[in-house]
């Protein structure tokens, strides 16, 4: 494999066997490392600096239901800490050494199939069949690393994030499908499919959606502007899928549109409540109209990069999509 790269994707001072500079410049530089919701600089020490890095990126699916979301905390679990301390136990390396990121946090009960995560490690690999094995061998049943890849130092599995795509499910009938009450959220009211689509297209473009961002558990501060490039309304027989991509979602925003577009489903409001509540730029205006829709019906589908970023490096293994397994002799099933 070739160059390697810094933390968090940024560029670093890189010779082509992957090894940082011990230079002077090079080690006075500052490192980004992310603690919990905050990007920090640091100071890399001179064990750190010597360290080759490689970069790996990873593709997982999960039903979040018994999780409290993605981003880490021990208790209760969420998806971040299962995956990273598998991670741990594989590599034996440190929390602080992985810098293992995603590029959305989902919310407690949110699907996803097609999240998208990096981490770091000091040596490569030869082959990873065998860590993606061991990844999905440690990991519980509903967490899956669908495929695993080499990554180049200028990814970054949130920052590179060209748009995201989510899709909220609603079952539209009078009695509800038990097979998918968990990941289907139930409507017992006639919506009227056409009222909502003709709805979601006035979210479409470059706008300020402060009105439908619930109040962060953080302390940043988002850029309440994002694009949202195409919003879809899709029937299939009693089950209306809604699609939502945007270059970015602001907490609970995509949950809090879902939730107006079933109001103007049941036809309890006109469509045109949609730019009158963008305009207020105040969540207490969406409130008088609608809560948040449940979390079981949502799902992150994909993260979608510039084709630069997904570029492999040279000489890296290559990429592991799972592997079946094979019998030499004739056996009968389950003897």
């Amino acid at each position: 494999m070739g160059s390697g790269g810094g933390a968090l994707g940024f560029s670093s001072p890189l010779f082509a066997n992957g090894h940082l500079s011990s230079s002077s410049n090079s080690t006075s530089l500052p490192l980004p490392v992310e603690d919990g919701n905050h990007l920090a600089m640091v100071k890399p020490s001179s064990s750190v600096v010597n360290l080759p890095h490689y970069k790996w990126r990873l593709l997982i699916a999960y039903d979040g239901t018994r999780y409290a979301g993605w981003q880490f905390q021990v208790s209760p679990p969420t998806i971040q800490c299962i995956v990273e301390k598998a991670l741990i136990q594989i590599t034996k390396l440190e929390r602080e050494c992985l810098h293992f990121v995603g590029a959305s946090r989902t919310d407690t009960g949110v699907h996803a199939w097609g999240q998208v995560a990096h981490f770091i490690t000091p040596f490569n690999y030869d082959s990873l069949g065998t860590i993606h094995a061991a990844l999905n061998g440690l990991l519980p049943s509903d967490i899956r690393v669908r495929e695993i890849s080499a990554a180049t130092p200028e990814f970054h599995a949130r920052f590179s994030a060209k748009s995201k795509v989510y899709h909220y499910k609603i079952y539209n009938d009078t009695i509800m499908d038990p097979f998918q009450r968990h990941y289907v959220y139930h409507s017992v009211y006639k919506l009227n499919t056409a009222a909502m689509r003709e709805a979601a297209k006035m979210f479409i473009g470059k706008h300020d959606f402060s009105a439908f961002a619930n109040a962060s558990r953080n302390d940043r501060v988002p850029d309440p502007v994002k694009t949202i490039f195409r919003f879809d309304v899709i029937e299939m027989g009693p089950l209306i899928q809604l699609e939502v991509e945007g270059s970015g979602f602001l907490y609970r925003q995509v949950r809090n549109m879902v939730a107006l577009l079933i109001q103007i489903g049941k036809e309890a409001i006109p469509t045109e409540i949609v730019p009158n509540i963008l305009a207020t730029l105040d969540r207490r205006e969406l409130a008088k109209y609608a809560l948040s829709a449940p979390p079981h019906g949502l799902c992150l589908v994909s993260v979608k990069y510039n084709q630069e970023h997904l570029l492999l490096p040279s000489d890296c293994p290559t990429t592991s999509f799972g592997r079946h397994h094979t019998i030499t002799k004739c056996k009968l099933p389950f003897y």
